[in-house]
């Protein structure tokens, strides 16, 4: 074997198993704890945007009621929580929400059980009904096809006083190589026996930065600060 064949088998090898170095990165992670802040998303929202969003919003919007629901007098007993069928979480920004879409629901719905003035229908419950009955959340807003879905969730033993929409939206504000986007999280809820609707938003300003490498190494411009 000559020599050029025998670095080239080498070099392939170190290759196959990490062992050249500089060739392969390596990815570690670490727990946060609850101390620490979350990390902010580069390139698009994160829990640094979504959850404030989320927190504002839902406690703002069932603050109301749960006050509402204790002035009652103090020898009256406290009318049982109003059923919430949370229909859906709309994503209706710029951005994907991946993973996070499910994680909203989970959240909006953990903060209606906790407010102690709602109770929620099981999601699989209200994604029955949908299926059962064929329909799109935004059509449940049209009283037949509102009654037509009350009916099925009353067969499985969940009537229902509230329809609950989460709608995500954003807007951009370009400035050369950095933007800012905002992210508002509007939460409706309407009731379904008069067809009032209360409504609460919430909003997160985020700036977004390219670094970019000039003659003295990596640098960035904030037009934010």
């Amino acid at each position: 074997m000559d020599r050029r064949t025998f670095l080239t088998r080498s070099a392939l090898g170190l290759l196959g198993t990490g062992l050249l170095p500089g060739c392969r990165g390596r990815q570690v992670a670490h727990v946060l704890t609850p101390g620490q802040g979350d990390m902010v998303g580069s390139h698009a929202a994160g829990a640094e945007t979504y959850s404030p969003l989320v927190d504002e919003a839902v406690a703002k919007l069932l603050g109301r009621h749960v006050h509402e629901a204790s002035m009652v007098a103090h020898h009256e007993l406290p009318p049982p929580p109003k059923r919430i069928c949370f229909v859906c979480v709309e994503n209706k920004s710029i951005e994907e929400l991946g993973d996070f879409k499910d994680q909203l629901y989970q959240q909006i719905d953990t903060q209606i059980v906790q407010s102690g003035a709602f109770a929620p229908i099981s999601k699989r419950l209200v994604d029955a009904g949908l299926a059962e009955t064929r329909l799109r959340p935004d059509q449940l807003l049209i009283p037949s096809q509102m009654a037509l879905f009350a009916a099925s969730l009353e067969r499985m033993g969940q009537p229902m006083d509230y329809l609950l929409y989460a709608t995500l939206t954003s807007g951009t504000t370009q400035n050369n190589q950095s933007y800012q986007r905002d992210y508002l999280l509007t939460m409706e809820l309407v009731n379904v026996n008069t067809g009032e609707y209360d409504k609460q938003s919430a909003t997160v300003r985020k700036g977004y930065h390219k670094t970019s490498l000039g003659r003295f190494g990596n640098y960035s411009f904030n037009p934010f600060k």
